[in-house]
């Protein structure tokens, strides 16, 4: 075995030495302060919380702004039961209604209704603005590159293994 190499029999725990710890507090405090901050953002201006935001954006880019509930679970990385009751809220504003799949009788469909492309619509600028300032606006253009890079790289790897569905992207992977 080469200098600095790990036996694989070991059953030791690969500890992150002082710069991994760093990078990986760093992340997981950098991502979660974002994505509170951009659902309070959501929440307050337009009363809705991100994970809806983020299922209407879904249904909007969809055909006939409809998707299977299994297909709408799978591409905002929600289970089907945690899918299943935030439909069942937005049935409640008028934004999404269900109806029966047509080439499977025991499956339904959301359906972005008018209402709810309204509320997206009302809901996006502010947002985007959001983002803008809080994440494309504290980088450069060679960083935003990287954390494109380095997000496309994390999202291969977790979901090579067939257990997640692919996360849609707006574009394929690479540059």
């Amino acid at each position: 075995m080469a200098p600095g190499d790990t036996d694989p029999t070991t059953t030791d725990p690969r500890w992150l030495d002082p710069d991994e710890q760093r990078t990986w507090r760093g992340f997981l405090a950098a991502v979660q302060l974002l994505m509170d901050r951009v659902d309070r953002q959501l929440q307050h201006d337009s009363g809705v919380v991100h994970t809806y935001y983020e299922m209407l954006v879904r249904l909007s880019e969809a055909p006939g702004r409809s998707l299977r509930m299994s297909e709408l679970a799978d591409s905002s990385l929600s289970s089907r039961s945690r899918v299943s009751h935030a439909v069942a809220r937005m049935e409640e504003r008028g934004w999404i209604r269900r109806e029966a799949c047509a080439t499977d009788g025991r499956g339904f469909n959301a359906v972005l209704t008018d209402q709810g492309l309204k509320a997206l619509e009302a809901a996006a600028p502010a947002h985007v603005e959001t983002v803008r300032e809080l994440l494309f606006d504290q980088l450069d253009a060679e960083q935003q590159l990287q954390l494109r890079r380095i997000s496309e790289t994390l999202l291969q790897h977790l979901t090579a293994t067939g257990s997640v569905s692919p996360v849609p992207l707006v574009a394929p992977l690479g540059d």
